[in-house]
C-alpha cells in the first residue's frame, strides 16, 4: 500500500540539555523508520549540545543553533519547514520508545479520518528508569477542557495539514502552549489513541514543570477564559475516561490508579 510509511516529521527544540539530548536524538533515529524527517532547533546552547548534534548531522534532515524567543518559537520554526504528512515534537530531555513511529503509521492507515494520534507514556528519571506508566484514552476537546492535559506531546502526532486551518503554536505562551495547542486541535478535529507506550517523559530538577509550576497555573487560567464547563459535565468526562480505559483492557491499570489515590500517593485515576 502506498501510504504504508507516511512521512513523519519530528521536531526537537533544545537549549542547554546536553545531559539528555543524545538520548533524545537516538530515540528518534533508532526507530529506523524509512520515511523520517528529523529537525533539531537549538536555541544557541553553550553546554556542548551543538557538538552532540554535529555527531548525528548526517542523519538529521536539518538543524540550526541560534537564539530564539523560547520553546514554542523553536517548535514553530521546525513545524514551518516540516514536509511530513504527520508531525510532532519531542523535547530534548524526553524520548520515544522503539516502534512508536511504526505504530503511528499503522493507526493512520487504519483510521484515515483522524487528524491526531496519541499513545501512552512512562514517567522516567534522569537515568531512564521508569517511575510509573501513564495511560490515555481517545482524546477530545471536551476531555481536555474537563480534565486538563489528558494527552502529552511525548506521544502525540497530528496531520501537518491542520496548521493551514488553525495556525501554529501560540508563541506568547511559554509554559502551557501545548495545552492551548491541543485544545485548538481537538476542537474540530478527530483524534484516536493507541494503547502502547510511545514516549518517556523525564522528571528532573531542571524541568519547567518542577521549577515554574505557578506559571503553568497562570497560563492555564488565561487559556480557559471564556471556556467554561459545568462540574456535572466534567464528572461525566471522568466517567468516560474510566469506561474507555476498561474497554481498552486497562482494568488493572485503573485499579492501580484507585489504589494510588486511596493510599495518598498522588495522581488521578491514570
Amino acid at each position: 500500500m502506498p501510504d504504508k510509511f507516511p512521512k513523519i516529521s519530528v521536531i526537537t527544540p533544545s537549549y542547554n540539555q546536553a545531559e539528555f539530548l543524545e538520548r533524545t536524538i537516538c530515540s528518534v533515529l533508532d526507530q529506523n523508520y524509512p520515511n523520517l524527517e528529523y529537525i533539531v532547533i537549538d536555541g544557541g546552547s553553550t553546554d556542548g549540545s551543538v557538538d552532540i548534534i554535529r555527531r548525528y548531522a548526517d542523519r538529521i534532515s536539518y538543524w540550526v543553533s541560534e537564539p530564539d524567543s523560547g520553546q514554542s518559537n523553536a517548535i514553530n520554526k521546525g513545524l514551518r519547514m516540516a514536509t511530513g504528512e504527520w508531525v510532532g515534537w519531542q523535547n530534548s530531555d524526553d524520548i520515544y520508545y522503539p516502534g512508536a513511529f511504526d505504530d503511528l503509521a499503522r493507526a493512520a492507515h487504519l483510521q484515515p479520518n483522524v487528524d491526531l494520534v496519541i499513545g501512552n507514556i512512562n514517567l522516567i528519571d534522569q537515568h531512564d528508569r521508569v517511575l510509573r506508566d501513564v495511560h490515555y484514552v481517545k482524546p477530545s476537546y471536551g476531555a481536555l477542557l474537563a480534565e486538563g492535559m489528558v494527552l502529552t506531546n511525548q506521544a502525540a502526532f497530528w496531520r501537518r495539514g491542520v496548521h493551514r486551518e488553525i495556525g501554529w503554536l501560540n508563541e506568547s505562551l511559554h509554559y502551557s502552549f501545548d495545552y492551548e495547542w491541543f485544545l485548538r486541535l481537538t476542537e474540530n478535529h478527530k483524534g484516536t489513541s493507541v494503547n502502547k507506550i510511545w514516549g518517556g517523559y523525564r522528571l528532573h530538577d531542571a524541568t519547567k514543570t518542577s521549577t515554574q509550576n505557578q506559571r503553568f497555573v497562570e497560563e492555564n487560567a488565561d487559556i480557559l477564559l471564556g471556556r467554561t464547563m459545568p462540574n456535572w459535565k466534567k464528572s461525566l468526562y471522568k466517567l468516560r475516561r474510566v469506561a474507555l480505559m476498561i474497554l481498552q483492557g486497562d482494568f488493572a491499570y485503573f485499579v492501580r490508579g484507585v489504589f494510588r489515590r486511596l493510599t495518598g500517593k498522588g495522581g488521578a485515576l491514570y
